[in-house]
């Protein structure tokens, strides 16, 4: 199962934020498939793959006391569009 993490933060939290991406690396549960930041800060995508929802939105969890946090399961387009077409 794949998962789209959205972080949205305040600058002013950067530097936190900064800091405990470098001390605890991504404190997610499950592979991370990708990550981007946007260029200007302020808001982090990654996905993530595994089997275990709770466990997955537990570690994503740990960021919310530094921003908002959106978690959307998520699937290949072409297997929406496969699961869409069937009957």
């Amino acid at each position: 199962m794949l998962f789209m993490a959205v972080f949205t933060f305040e600058p002013e939290k950067s530097r936190e934020v900064l800091k405990r991406r470098a001390e605890k690396g991504p404190l997610a549960a499950g592979k991370i498939i990708g990550e981007w930041s946007v260029i200007a800060g302020g808001r982090v995508f990654r996905v993530i793959e595994g089997d275990d929802p709770n466990a997955i939105f537990a570690a994503a969890r740990a960021w919310t006391d530094l921003g908002k946090l959106e978690l959307i399961p998520v699937m290949a387009t072409e297997d929406v569009i496969k699961v869409a077409s069937s009957k």
